[in-house]
């Protein structure tokens, strides 16, 4: 499995609220709901103003799409200078599958998604990802654009069995805004999912999400890299954070705590599936990066 689908299948993402939202007037509200969670929408009409503590204020415009996947709290609207209201006040949580009309509507119109996400790493996961991701729908964006456009049909024509449709195509959109994100490689974000937007690391971090359990070296990953071991750790550390063998280590663990709460396999077997040769090995370094033993975790 690719590293982006491994990461995603860990955070386990589920389609809380698919729909739609038309704002009119001058408007601005807080997005305090993003704990735990990850936002995905895209501005089908109008413009309107993303602000976030730490990051410079965005103007979204029409076919341009964005995911906050961080859980800052992110504030929204046609202007920076009008006072926001609390998102969690004034909208409803219950309304999945409608279109929610906002000070009047008719000027901006986004249509999109929230999933929460229920994975047990997914603050430690989500905490390495870019908190703003912003990708435009137009040009040859068609796989993206065409999500986007069926679930504003099913939206809008509210037919049976709409809202799980919906909810698919939102999971769809979700990952094809992720792809393209990766691929435009001009960011400058630290974490996993800058590496791997890095065309001289992805290929060491495919190799490591390919097979964990392997016996990898610095030296080893350096080669698949077309790098010299120095600078290829120093590239990596500079791009995620950490030390290849940390990322890999953390990676394993991360596995094998999945192995312990859904699987039967006894610790000998979980440790050899993720590179360790006895279980004494994996007991110690389990420890070390979780904090506790895995029968107690």
């Amino acid at each position: 499995m690719d590293p982006l689908s491994e990461v995603l299948s860990l955070l386990k993402p589920r389609s809380y609220i698919t729909a739609g939202f038309d704002a009119g007037g001058a408007w601005a509200l807080t997005l305090d709901d993003l704990a735990g969670r990850i936002k995905c929408y895209a501005v089908i009409k109008g413009t309107c103003w993303l602000s976030m503590q730490g990051s410079e204020s965005v103007q979204l415009q029409a076919g341009d799409c964005f995911v906050l996947p961080s859980g800052r709290t992110v504030r929204i609207g046609s202007d920076l200078g009008v006072e926001p209201k609390r998102a969690s006040e004034v909208l409803d949580p219950n309304r999945s599958g409608e279109v929610v009309t906002y000070n009047g509507g008719g000027d901006v119109f986004l249509v999109g998604s929230r999933f929460e996400v229920n994975g047990r790493h997914a603050e430690v996961l989500l905490q390495t990802l870019p908190p703003l991701m912003q990708v435009e729908t137009s040009g040859d964006r068609a796989r993206l654009r065409g999500s986007i456009e069926l679930m504003m049909e099913e939206l809008r024509e509210a037919r049976p069995g709409s809202s799980l449709v919906a909810q698919q195509l939102a999971h769809m959109m979700l990952v094809q805004a992720l792809r393209l994100y990766l691929a435009e490689q001009s960011h400058s974000d630290i974490g996993w999912f800058a590496a791997l937007a890095d065309p001289q690391l992805s290929g060491p971090l495919n190799a490591i999400h390919a097979n964990p359990a392997h016996p990898w070296t610095v030296q080893k990953l350096a080669t698949l890299a077309g790098m010299s071991r120095s600078t290829f750790a120093e590239r990596f550390r500079q791009r995620t954070g950490e030390t290849p063998i940390a990322y890999l280590t953390r990676w394993r663990m991360m596995l094998a705590c999945e192995k312990l709460t859904h699987g039967g396999d006894t610790l000998a077997r979980i440790a050899t599936s993720v590179g360790y040769e006895s279980e004494h090995a994996f007991n110690t370094a389990f420890k070390r990066v979780m904090g506790v033993s895995p029968r107690r975790y």
